[in-house]
């Protein structure tokens, strides 16, 4: 019997102590690799071929069928759960331990559509600049020709850890976070 070169990955989140015991690039690559769990939200674009570097992140996927809208092609959110993914995570990758980040705006422009006979689309994140409190980052979606598809940008705040494991300045039903 012969394994798989790539672990299959388990879907799940990883918890706030896991994530802020070790420094962003290396939480990002265990997610990567299959040694941490890949968010929920992933398992309905099954990425695979991802690289995580300081700053820049890389994620292939292929658009099918069951990601189309009513009207006939890729729903916008395909796209959206891409670009935000990386570029978000290319900001958790410029983290220190301790370290996370929460996503304040993100816009989206649409260059061209998506369908089952796109192929193998990159989504590419980069960080724009890393400060102390905010993150800016940008992405783009290419197709198999390097043709633009999607492009968008974001700005995120940099949260640390309270002694509590949890972030100030938001707070969610399930989150564990709190309010500054």
């Amino acid at each position: 019997m012969t394994e798989s070169a790539t672990p299959k990955p388990t879907y799940g989140v990883s918890s706030m102590e896991v994530m802020v015991s070790m420094p962003g690039l290396d939480f990002v690559r265990g997610i990567f690799a299959c040694t941490l769990p890949e968010p929920p939200i992933m398992e309905n674009v099954e990425p695979f071929d991802c690289t995580a570097e300081t700053g820049h992140v890389v994620i292939h996927s292929i658009p099918g069928l069951r990601h189309y809208n009513p009207i006939g092609s890729v729903h916008g959110g395909y796209a959206a759960i891409l670009l935000d993914s990386a570029m978000g995570l290319a900001v958790q990758t410029t983290l220190p331990q301790g370290f996370g980040y929460t996503t304040l705006e993100f816009k989206i422009s649409f260059v061209r559509g998506m369908s089952q006979d796109t192929g193998t689309i990159r989504t590419e994140g980069k960080v724009l600049n890393a400060g102390r409190r905010v993150a800016t980052a940008e992405a783009r979606i290419t197709d198999g020709k390097g043709k633009l598809i999607a492009h968008a940008t974001t700005t995120c705040l940099v949260l640390a850890a309270q002694s509590e494991l949890s972030f100030p300045g938001t707070c969610g039903a399930d989150s564990g976070l709190l309010r500054e």
